[in-house]
């Protein structure tokens, strides 16, 4: 009886801990993004001067920097381009690397090993090393640069080896040959079961590689300001830019922006989370 309460007693004891440490990491992430959105309600010169006070201690609270930051950065264009850009590419993302992956899944041979190796020993180049003769070639030599389809596609192509990774590990692991064998005495070409069948039982890792993918698109900002130099096409991070001067900067309203810039990608998450942690913990089985 002693044992159990003493076990109790450290349970209960670790439990606390855990539970301790967990609100400390949590404060520590949310702490630059609680400081963005106070910021963001300031004036410059109560920025300038206290900019870890609370909304409470100074006087002068106003919502002129997200007026402000709105007509600026013309958002609602940058907004369209941002949105076409990120939507085109992370359907066609999700569209191709499933069904490479449930190719390469159904078919093992030599060539679709081949594919595969290449496709994850591809995730460990980083951009930067490839970002000068990238701009190059297709600048310099094809000079197609400057239109959002270039930008489309290349968001594309370095997506594509993390999502058909993915998807292999959950069409692996998790889709049933028995269905697919079911279609094709049904009649059903391969198209069709995969479009009628497979696609569908999908649904929990094409939420997680949509909400993965196009976070990355939407927050970009590396690879758009590379391809795309014309102000009519700016996206979101990019429009963000202009509130930087040579000499300074108006930092209530970088965060007005900045807030305004995460917002819907933030609201697509929350509305998503629970298909996304069940999309992860699926194309994690092998």
């Amino acid at each position: 009886m002693n044992q159990k309460k003493i076990g109790g007693t450290k349970k209960k004891v670790t439990d606390a801990l855990a539970m301790l440490l967990m609100i400390i990491v949590f404060c520590a992430f949310m702490f630059p993004f609680v400081m963005v959105i106070i910021n963001s309600l300031k004036q410059k010169r109560d920025i300038i001067k206290s900019p870890f006070s609370w909304l409470f201690t100074i006087k002068g609270l106003s919502f002129d920097n997200f007026v402000k930051a709105f007509n600026q950065m013309n958002f609602l264009n940058a907004f369209k381009n941002s949105l076409v850009v990120t939507v085109t590419a992370t359907v066609l993302v999700t569209v191709l690397a499933a069904m490479l992956a449930y190719y390469i899944v159904r078919n093992v041979t030599v060539f679709s090993n081949i594919i595969f190796a290449l496709m994850v020993a591809s995730m460990i180049i980083p951009f930067q090393a490839i970002m000068i003769p990238l701009v190059s070639v297709y600048g310099g030599t094809l000079n197609i640069l400057n239109h959002r389809l270039t930008l489309i596609f290349m968001h594309t192509g370095f997506s594509m080896a993390m999502s058909v990774f993915m998807f292999h590990g959950f069409i692996r692991g998790s889709i049933p040959l028995a269905l697919e064998e079911a279609a094709y005495i049904d009649g059903c070409t391969h198209t069709q079961t995969f479009f009628r069948i497979v696609f569908p039982l999908l649904k929990p890792i094409i939420s997680t590689m949509v909400i993965m993918n196009a976070m990355a698109f939407w927050n970009d900002f590396l690879l758009p300001s590379l391809v795309l130099t014309d102000k009519k096409l700016l996206t979101l991070p990019l429009s963000t830019y202009s509130f930087y001067g040579t000499y300074s900067a108006d930092y209530g309203t970088i965060m007005a922006g900045l807030l305004l810039c995460v917002i819907p990608i933030l609201i697509l998450y929350v509305a998503l989370q629970k298909q996304i942690i069940n999309g992860v913990v699926a194309g994690a089985v092998k």
